[in-house]
């Protein structure tokens, strides 16, 4: 039997595989949205280097804190994935391969902060995207709403049951 060189880049994408990706990723977010309800969100700290990821996102950045926030409580995808956005984007990201273990990998993140993850609050992003997002949105407060709404639903479920 003859063995072949796998090519990341020149692989199909077979569908097994995109769903066990699918399947973390919403793990992933599951998991999150857990710990929102269960931590304070300004005493949360997802990584070893959060500080490091929120200063350095916004340094390079910058627009990410005009408007009171807006671009970080309310995610702008086509800013992100214009032309300009995804080479800033590409080598922010690239900084972090040997820092951050799977940086690259997708992750499910909430578009509106102010809200639940549901199939219109989500869109799909790296690893090291997800947390200069909520690294921030949880240090300035811009997750708050969200574990209000996570503790209720915690409660409504709770009732529910009894």
């Amino acid at each position: 039997m003859a063995t072949q060189r796998f090519d990341p880049n020149n692989a199909q994408n077979l569908v097994e595989i995109e769903k066990q990706f699918a399947v973390k990723a919403v793990e992933h977010a599951q998991t999150y949205w857990n710990l929102l309800e269960k931590v304070n969100p300004r005493d949360l700290k997802l990584t070893k280097i959060d500080d490091e990821i929120f200063e350095h996102a916004m340094k390079a950045f910058p627009e990410l804190a005009e408007d009171n926030y807006a671009k970080l409580t309310v995610i702008d995808e086509d800013w992100m994935k214009s032309d300009d956005g995804k080479k800033r984007w590409r080598e922010f990201i690239q900084q972090y391969e040997k820092k951050i273990k799977d940086y690259n990998f997708g992750s499910l993140i909430r578009t509106d902060a102010r809200q639940e993850y549901s199939e219109t609050n989500t869109i799909f992003v790296t690893r090291i995207q997800f947390y200069v997002f909520e690294i921030a949105r949880n240090r300035l407060g811009l997750n708050d709403r969200a574990h209000e709404i996570a503790k209720e639903e915690k409660e409504k479920a709770k009732k529910k049951k009894n």
